[in-house]
């Protein structure tokens, strides 16, 4: 007969996870913390969400947690900053565009 040892999340008398370690069942415990708080907090804004929605986007939110701190402390979508110098070349590449269509209309409107 085999022992096995389980870590199981209880909330509200439901069984929400079990785990095989308890550094993995308390970081499942500490991210359902934060989304109940996360929950209270978007029932206090300006969207009026029904309850079932308000506690799937606290929970996502919450599982979320590292990509929306990088958001909040950077003001950019996590990976963006690969992106930027990219986006920032296609950028420069559409004004040079626009600015020989504007000399080309130009152009043009003379010849006329």
């Amino acid at each position: 007969m085999a022992v096995e040892v389980k870590y199981v999340v209880i909330r509200e008398g439901e069984e929400k996870m079990s785990f095989a370690s308890k550094k993995e069942a308390d970081a499942y415990d500490k991210m359902l913390d934060l989304a109940e708080v996360l929950g209270d907090w978007l029932g206090t804004g300006p969207v009026a969400l029904e309850d079932e929605m308000r506690d799937q986007m606290a929970l996502w939110l919450a599982e979320q947690k590292d990509a929306l701190s990088g958001i909040l402390k950077s003001g950019k979508l996590p990976g963006a900053e690969a992106e930027e110098p990219a986006a920032a070349a296609a950028s420069e590449d559409a004004e040079l565009t626009d600015t020989v269509d504007i000399k080309s209309a130009q152009k043009r409107a003379k010849v006329a």
